[in-house]
């Protein structure tokens, strides 16, 4: 469930940094903070866009954060609920994570996954973990079978990917019907065409 004033925006965009994009609405341009990941798949600038936005608001500033999925989204509000775990910490790890290989880092309880962001230490990343695995499955979806997805993984990082590519890759597998060597095929093919 969405609990924010402007759930989303939808206009053109006019620029992108590296962790912000800016979308131009009836003259107005908004300034949204995304994670890396966004920032790249979001399209050209000039397109017509939808941004699903969480608005946070603090004592000193009121931003806009902006995602692709409803599931990277609730990921983001999800992780800033955990104590340690700001917006922009929560922006670092889904800069790393999308939402998919963030529930499979969670369901296997990959610790060193979450101390590979930067401004995670081994205190935070086991906080994480803890309130992750019970919050997550009210939020958003977890793979069906996460030993089968263990074994895509080890399968990727024995041959020589690294951890954010292996995760990235078997998130982006939608099939529960395939093989374990169906999957690992498809999370090959999924490295490839990046």
């Amino acid at each position: 469930m969405v609990n924010t004033l402007i759930s989303a925006v939808t206009g053109r965009l006019i620029s992108k940094g590296s962790e912000y994009v800016d979308v131009e609405i009836s003259g107005i341009n908004l300034r949204i903070s995304t994670p890396i990941t966004t920032v790249k798949n979001i399209g050209n600038l000039g397109d017509e866009v939808k941004i699903l936005t969480s608005l946070q608001m603090r004592q000193d500033s009121i931003t806009l954060y902006g995602f692709i999925t409803e599931n990277d989204r609730n990921a983001f509000d999800t992780l800033i609920t955990i104590s340690g775990v700001g917006p922009r910490l929560a922006l670092a790890i889904l800069s790393t994570f999308d939402a998919a290989s963030l529930a499979a880092a969670v369901s296997s309880e990959d610790v060193n996954a979450f101390k590979s962001v930067s401004g995670v230490g081994n205190r935070t990343a086991n906080r994480i973990l803890l309130e992750l695995k019970g919050k997550m499955e009210q939020t958003w979806s977890i793979p069906n079978d996460p030993s089968e997805l263990d074994d895509v993984f080890d399968s990727l990082t024995a041959l020589g990917y690294s951890i954010q590519e292996a995760r990235a890759a078997i998130g982006s597998i939608n099939s529960d019907n395939l093989s374990t060597e169906e999957k690992i095929r498809m999370a090959l093919e999924n490295i490839t065409n990046r």
